[in-house]
Formats: C-alpha cells, sequence, structure tokens
C-alpha cells in the first residue's frame, strides 16, 4: 500500500491561513468547522540579568494541520460501526457517511482533534486528503492555495527522503501515539514535543 501524507515547512508557514479558508470554501463546512488548522505557538520571556541588561528567549511560530493519515489511526480503532477506515489504495483516512451515527468517539480518541460533529448532519466529518483531487492525481487544496509553498502532499517515503523524518514538535502530540503521516521541517525556534513553556492558539 503506498501512504500518502503531508511535509509543512514551519520555516515557511507565516500564519496567513489561506490554507484553512480554501479548505472551508472548497468542503462548505459550518461556522466553527475547520478540517485544516492553523495553530499558532508562542511563548517565552523578558528578563534583566545581573548586569542590567535585557535577555529574552521569546519564540512564535505557526503549524498548520489537518488530518494527519495515521498509519495507527485511533478513529479507526475506536469506531463503533467502522465508519472511519483507511484506503488501501492510499492509506487515506476516511469516515463512510452512511455508517457514520455521530457518537463523537472518533473525536474524544483523535489526539490532534481533527474529527468534528456536523450539528445539521448528526454526522462525524473531518479532512479528507481531498480525496476527489488526489485520487485522479491532483493536489489538495490546502497545498494548492498555500501562497508560501508550506506545504507538500505525496507518499510519505517520497516525502521523507526528501525532507527527514520529523513528525512532532510542540504543540503536537507525540507521533508515538498513532505514528502520523506527516514530517515537518521545524523553524530555528521551534520545541520539542512536551515543551511546557508555551501557549496554543487554534484558528
Amino acid at each position: 500500500m503506498t501512504q500518502k501524507g503531508f511535509f509543512i515547512d514551519t520555516t515557511r508557514c507565516a500564519g496567513c491561513r489561506t490554507c484553512s479558508v480554501a479548505c472551508k470554501d472548497l468542503n462548505n463546512t459550518p461556522k466553527g468547522m475547520n478540517f485544516r488548522r492553523v495553530i499558532e505557538y508562542e511563548g517565552g520571556t523578558w528578563e534583566k540579568d545581573p548586569k542590567g541588561f535585557w535577555r529574552q528567549d521569546v519564540f512564535a511560530y505557526y503549524v498548520s494541520i489537518g488530518c494527519n493519515e495515521c498509519a495507527d489511526p485511533a478513529c479507526v480503532k475506536v469506531c463503533p460501526v467502522k465508519a472511519h477506515y483507511k484506503r488501501t489504495e492510499d492509506g487515506l483516512v476516511l469516515i463512510d457517511q452512511s455508517k457514520c451515527i455521530g457518537c463523537g468517539a472518533c473525536a474524544k480518541a483523535c489526539p490532534y482533534g481533527v474529527p468534528q460533529f456536523d450539528e445539521k448532519l448528526r454526522k462525524m466529518r473531518k479532512c479528507d486528503g481531498c480525496v476527489a483531487r488526489t485520487s485522479k492525481g491532483g493536489q489538495p487544496v490546502c497545498v494548492e492555495s498555500c501562497p508560501e509553498r508550506a506545504l507538500e502532499f505525496g507518499d510519505i517515503e517520497e516525502l521523507r527522503k526528501k525532507h527527514g523524518k520529523l513528525d512532532e514538535i510542540a504543540p503536537l502530540p507525540s507521533a508515538s501515539l498513532t505514528k502520523p503521516s506527516i514530517v515537518i521541517r521545524p523553524c530555528r525556534s521551534a520545541k520539542p514535543v512536551g515543551f511546557k513553556g508555551g501557549s496554543a492558539h487554534r484558528f
């Protein structure tokens, strides 16, 4: 099975949220529901040293996150009606809307908070890797719309050969939980998973 995934370049992401807006427009999601979100992570302080000089360790960066097409997806494992599944041809994690009962077990299990409840449909919905586009050789709308070219989509092994194997930074959870199919290029101020000195804002 070919496993598709995303490359996220935090050295390029400017936090403009064009990816999120393009995704919202394509999927016509209701207010408050975003399949791709941009996390702003910031922290640090200014302090005066004993000699009277001001020192700082202030940092801020952005991480664009949709579904990470995990190799071991928590949502698939907990779904009581097997509505969540991984496609054998590309490894994308999808929801069969005809089976979904909207129980929310997937949302509670996903450490990235990806599945969301659509109150009008009474179903769970999430990023599907733009399967209607990617299955025909196209790119996800988030990738196409990014003005800084901070996102790439493709075979995860090829992305790892090209960009490395890092798949976690703060404020994301440990990659060991679900083995996400992502590669991250960290900016100079990026903090390791588990770092407690920052605040995350999700848009």
